[in-house]
């Protein structure tokens, strides 16, 4: 019997806005761990989140682990 892939997944959120930016004063990539519905979200997650490095609220794409 083959095993069921888990619908509940683990993903990674990172900013789009601190890998284009390389002179920033702070270095370093804003990331968040969420979980999301394989069948309702088969796309990637893009969700606005707070940047810690940028100062704002920005766009934060999900990432491969």
């Amino acid at each position: 019997m083959a095993k069921n892939k888990e619908i509940r997944v683990t993903i990674n959120l990172e900013c789009i806005d601190c890998e284009q930016n390389f002179e920033k004063q702070c270095r370093g990539i804003s990331r968040y761990t969420t979980r999301k519905n394989r069948r309702n979200t088969p796309m990637r997650l893009e969700l606005k989140k707070f940047c810690r490095y940028c100062g704002k609220h920005t766009t934060h794409k999900e990432i491969k682990k």
